[in-house]
């Protein structure tokens, strides 16, 4: 099979896949809501914002290649949010001209008690689903984030 040979049905799991996910991202704002009123922080702040909590003391590379954006996107972001009162830059020890990033003890809260509420909300849902749909949902997760790589791969 050729690269612009495809089966049908991969375009229709791809369709339904995008489709999931989105309905899954929409539903679950909708139901914990956001930690910031939805024009307080773009969707790509948010991101940051996530990561972040996640990984705290990345530099502005670190966290573009993370995210999939241009450095100078994020270097954007990192002074939007830095006005804001949302992040610190922290010069690195070992070398004073890098910036380590790290969200501020507020915005820290902040996130933390909104991943709590997601990870309550989920954890409800997913009580009220039978064994075999957790576990199918189990095994998708390795596979989701395989095709996170496959097309980080096409990208470049």
């Amino acid at each position: 099979m050729t690269a612009v040979e495809h089966r049908p049905e991969d375009a229709r799991l791809a369709e339904e896949l995008f489709e999931a996910v989105a309905s899954l991202r929409r539903q679950v704002r909708r139901t914990a809501g956001r930690p910031w009123p939805a024009a307080a922080l773009s969707g790509a702040q948010i991101d940051l914002v996530r990561l972040l909590r996640r990984e705290p003391g990345r530099t502005v590379s670190e966290a573009a290649e993370a995210l999939g954006l241009a450095p100078n996107t994020v270097s954007t972001l990192v002074r939007q949010l830095t006005d804001a009162g949302m992040l610190r830059r922290d010069p690195d020890p070992a070398d004073r001209r890098v910036a380590r990033l790290h969200l501020t003890a507020t915005a820290r809260r902040r996130i933390e008690g909104w991943r709590d509420r997601r990870h309550e909300l989920a954890a409800q849902a997913l009580d009220r689903l039978d064994p075999a749909d957790r576990a199918a949902l189990d095994a998708a997760v390795p596979a989701m984030s395989k095709m996170v790589e496959a097309l980080r791969e096409l990208e470049s």
